[in-house]
């Protein structure tokens, strides 16, 4: 399972999404959007534009082969009226190169209550043939609801548009405007794309005496090539398309964009140029919200009173958050970034996840215990140390101040701060992470702590790879045919856990249980069968979670003349095909998390056997990653031991061909075998 289902959005502002990603325009609430798929729909025939014409015989900007479509005119002009209003402008123009880039015929614009699409058209130039137009009236009006991400009610709705002739050849594009009154003076010009962009310009036109702040990431700063009369124009030609790569960090981690904060003369409703605005802002927004009622002192009196320590208190509390109070979104304008107020979230039973941050902060603020919004993405990678302040970000945990006296033994998530002291961060939405500790995901990510001085960027924890990972340990007997019989005994903690009681929570059928056990001996051994297995702490989350199996597998053993072949690691694979790819990796690769695996199997030979020949010990130590494994024998005993711990999980391009090596190494590994002969032909 996928840490992904844990998220839990904050209202997502002018986003495009592109096969699932989504990615945040911090400018308001004005919403764009490109969802793109779908067949033709009515269309008439007008002539395209004359910007659409101008790039109908412009040479295509650099592709390969397998390119689906790329972008000929990406234009975006933001104009600021005096009153903070702003009209946004939008076109693109794509050429069609492949079958499946048809999918980009259909598109959906999102707005919201706050915003208004003033005009919209599409169009297609054919290859051969004239024009056609789609007008507003040919296009669906239809309600956007994220329900994957919870989503119960919102007021995004979305312009569905089909354009027609997306084929091979043709060039399609389209020109949307917009006005919108923002929150807060800001915006994000996204110029890279999934596909090959040949020009994309950005104009920002500015009432007199405002000024603008723009940083660049993830390329290279650009001064405007015009400036005047409040007017910025800026120009990227060429620009590559992002393409997707096995564990890449997330989109806004790698594609350039530039986020432009917006100053108006006196400074009011700017936009964000340091953290600490930022955090004040948000602490406008939260003002009074965890303030407990009645009921919710009565709740905290009842859940903590067969508790006499602080530590078991708040353990008890968060398990209430995470587990009586369901993750339901409901968010209408500013509700997506301002949290229900506590009392009615308590009410309910139910609210996004800075709605279960203010209620968990308002039941510790009534045993004593001071708490902190954080606001992160649910993904490491997406922010760094040199992002600016800006609403691209999509969840919300708590950072709780530790009392001083409180014994920090089972809190591992902890970091001290200059004045806040011993912090502890939470995530009251993710019911599968025992209080104390933080998902992979979460670690080493930056997030805005929102202090009572406003905000500051903090880097979260990194658990020691102890906290998290699988110890196995198997007892078998191989009998002189080959076949292997035993028990297996692994205990989980941390991520390893969490995905096991995600996979198994509402499996009802006791058979179906043992199916991650089934999958586990599918990738090690050919033929077997489980014979019996326990599940133990499928619920308690603040325990290891454990299996216990046994199992038979026939002809393990490969007979060669009077040799038997045994391969010592019997299961588990650790090795991993990620950068057995032709062409070469672009990005850095993100995993999950700190993570310590250990395998102990002990196999009691058969009469009349002894060791011929051992695989040899296996030593392979990185500055990301370690693999120990050695095979010993004691008596009959043959006893296989190893030992991976991934001490990075932000693996930089320049580390890939020692991570390729490294898995290299483990898989000769997992692959060696011993060879057993018969006693007797020792003694000749």
């Amino acid at each position: 399972m996928s840490s992904k289902s844990f998220c839990n959005r904050l209202r997502p502002q002018p986003a495009i999404r592109y096969r699932g990603r989504r990615i945040c325009f911090a400018a308001s609430a004005c919403a764009f959007a490109a969802i793109l798929i779908g067949p033709l729909a009515p269309h008439a025939r007008a002539d395209a534009p004359v910007w659409m014409h101008a790039v109908v015989n412009a040479p295509l900007p650099t592709h390969d082969e397998k390119t689906n479509a790329v972008i000929l005119y990406s234009e975006d002009v933001l104009t600021i009226q005096p009153n903070g209003k702003i009209k946004r402008i939008e076109r693109r123009a794509y050429q069609i190169l492949r079958p499946d880039g048809r999918h980009l015929g259909k598109q959906h614009f999102i707005y919201d209550s706050e915003t208004k699409i003033t005009n919209i058209h599409g169009w297609c130039i054919p290859a051969q043939g004239k024009d056609f137009e789609v007008k507003e009236k040919d296009m669906t009006d239809t309600a956007y609801l994220d329900v994957e991400g919870g989503e119960l009610y919102t007021d995004y709705r979305a312009k569905v548009m089909q354009i027609p002739a997306a084929d091979p050849g043709n060039i399609i594009g389209y020109e949307v405007e917009q006005d919108s009154r923002p929150y807060v003076l800001q915006a994000q010009w996204h110029f890279q794309d999934e596909f090959p962009v040949r020009e994309a310009t950005y104009t920002l036109q500015l009432p007199p005496g405002w000024e603008y702040k723009a940083v660049w990431l993830n390329h290279s700063e650009l001064a405007p090539m015009s400036q005047g009369s409040g007017q910025s124009q800026w120009l990227v030609k060429d620009v590559p398309e992002v393409k997707w790569e096995r564990d890449m960090p997330p989109w806004k981690g790698v594609a350039g964009e530039m986020i432009v904060s917006i100053v108006p003369p006196g400074g009011a409703n700017h936009g964000f140029l340091t953290w600490k605005e930022m955090g004040a802002w948000y602490s406008g927004l939260v003002q009074g919200r965890r303030g407990a009622s009645p009921e919710i002192k009565q709740q905290v009196a009842a859940i903590i009173g067969s508790f006499p320590t602080t530590l078991g208190k708040m353990q008890a509390l968060a398990r209430f958050t995470q587990d009586d109070v369901r993750y339901v979104a409901i968010e209408l304008g500013i509700g997506g970034w301002q949290p229900h107020a506590a009392p009615e979230v308590f009410k309910h039973r139910f609210g996004d996840c800075k709605d279960k941050a203010t209620l968990l902060s308002s039941m510790l603020k009534e045993i004593g215990v001071d708490s902190f919004y954080v606001v992160i993405n649910h993904e490491r990678g997406a922010v760094s140390a040199l992002t600016p302040p800006h609403l691209g970000f999509d969840h919300v945990i708590l950072a709780i101040r530790l009392p001083d006296n409180l014994s920090h033994s089972p809190l591992v998530a902890t970091l001290q701060h200059p004045q806040l002291g011993h912090i502890l961060f939470f995530d009251p939405t993710d019911n599968l992470t025992p209080f104390g500790e933080i998902r992979g995901e979460l670690q080493g990510n930056f997030a805005m702590l929102v202090t009572p001085d406003g905000g500051e960027l903090v880097q979260l924890p990194k658990l020691a790879a102890s906290s998290n990972g699988i110890q196995r340990t198997a007892k078998l007997v191989l009998d002189s045919q080959g076949n292997l019989q035993g028990e297996v005994h692994e205990v989980r903690v941390g991520d390893a856990a969490s995905y096991q009681r995600a996979a198994l929570r509402y499996v009802q059928k006791s058979a179906d249980q043992i199916k991650p056990i089934e999958s586990l001996m599918a990738h090690s051994v050919g033929t077997f069968q489980v014979t019996k297995a326990t599940v133990t702490n499928l619920q308690q989350n603040f325990l290891p979670f454990e299996y216990q199996w046994s199992f038979v597998a026939p002809r393990y053993g490969k007979m060669a003349g009077d040799l038997l072949l045994v391969r010592p690691r019997v299961i588990g694979v650790k090795t991993s095909d990620l950068l057995e790819t032709k062409e070469p990796r672009k990005y850095p690769i993100e995993l999950e998390g700190p993570t310590l695996d250990t395998d102990v199997f002990e196999i009691t030979l058969p009469p009349g056997y002894e060791v011929d020949d051992l695989p040899a010990p296996v030593e392979a130590d990185y500055e990301f990653a370690s693999y120990h494994s050695k095979v010993e024998v004691s008596g009959n005993v043959l006893r296989y031991t190893r030992t991976y711990q991934l001490k990075d999980p932000t693996i930089s391009v320049n580390k890939i061909e020692e991570l390729k090596k490294f898995y290299r190494i483990i898989a000769g590994d997992e692959r060696s075998t011993a060879v057993l002969k018969p006693a007797s032909s020792a003694k000749n």
